[in-house]
């Protein structure tokens, strides 16, 4: 438990607070005051309560648990890496971390093949190094912090809208708009709480979108998102009525090239570096199905 007393009047709220003052993030703080994990003199508290001289704010130390996680040599391609990150392009098919169906063969147990013992704890016990997330089978490019310090000032830039993301989307429908932005809130559906939709009660979800590409009944997109709700690429282009080829969650995934999987590529990435804060651009190929599609030889 580490216990921290507030020597002065700030007024100040306690996320913000102890940001300033532990190696937590902001957002890793919110967790933990959700999670009771973090009182004031002997209390629960809101994120937004604000701290007054004297008070005694008690955290209790988030200890890394043993795990049965595997590094695995499985072949990922390495788009950069230093001693702070490392930036590979993850393959169409390949869960970022282990969950209920997918124990090993994911991008954690490839990291840390490479990486060894280097990788940010912050993520948890099944997320080491996790900063962001893709999709199953969303491929492209995604960044993994090896020490906390780079984990912190990388989650920092995300919630901040610091982080620039640019994705290729093939969309079933002639998108008439040569661009457009998609501005509607994403929850969970009610209706399948396996999925996600557009919903008055959701979170506010950003998406805009050009148009490439347009070939017979098919678009090809570059999609830039302000906002990360889960699978909102694939929820906002599907609610505006065309949805991404593929896709089995959000249209009945029928395709004419039998893809399975949504073709959906995270293509670039913009940010400042963790710890030198020089400007960082990184690009990821499109996969080879990818471009065969779109050569529209068919």
């Amino acid at each position: 438990m580490e216990e921290i007393i507030v020597d002065e009047q700030n007024n100040k709220r306690i996320d913000a607070y102890l940001a300033d003052r532990t190696d937590y993030s902001r957002v890793m703080i919110q967790k933990l005051i959700e999670e009771e994990k973090i009182t004031v003199n002997g209390k629960r508290v809101k994120a937004s309560y604000k701290v007054q001289k004297n008070d005694k704010i008690d955290i209790e130390k988030v200890e890394a648990k043993e795990i049965n996680l595997k590094a695995q040599e499985i072949p990922v391609e390495i788009l950069y890496e230093d001693d702070d990150i490392i930036v590979v392009n993850k393959p169409k098919g390949m869960v970022v971390h282990p969950a209920n169906g997918n124990p090993d063969g994911t991008l954690v147990n490839a990291i840390m093949a490479i990486c060894k013992d280097s990788l940010s704890g912050i993520g948890g016990e099944i997320r080491p190094g996790i900063v962001h997330r893709l999709d199953k089978d969303t491929s492209g490019v995604i960044i993994i912090a090896k020490n906390d310090k780079a984990h912190i000032n990388l989650s920092e830039q995300i919630k901040n809208h610091e982080v620039e993301k640019t994705y290729i989307a093939l969309v079933r429908g002639n998108v008439k708009e040569n661009e457009a932005t998609i501005n509607m809130p994403i929850g969970r559906s009610t209706k399948d709480r396996k999925k996600m939709a557009v919903t008055k009660t959701g979170k506010n979800a950003v998406t805009h979108f050009k148009v490439l590409e347009r070939h017979g009944n098919y678009s090809l997109l570059e999609v830039k998102i302000e906002t990360g709700r889960t699978h909102q690429i694939r929820v906002h282009l599907s609610q505006i009525g065309y949805p991404i080829i593929g896709d089995t969650v959000y249209s009945n995934g029928k395709n004419e090239w039998g893809v399975v999987g949504q073709c959906l590529h995270a293509k670039s990435i913009k940010f400042k570096h963790p710890i030198t804060g020089k400007e960082m651009f990184i690009e990821a190929e499109l996969p080879e199905y990818f471009k065969e599609i779109i050569k529209w030889e068919n």
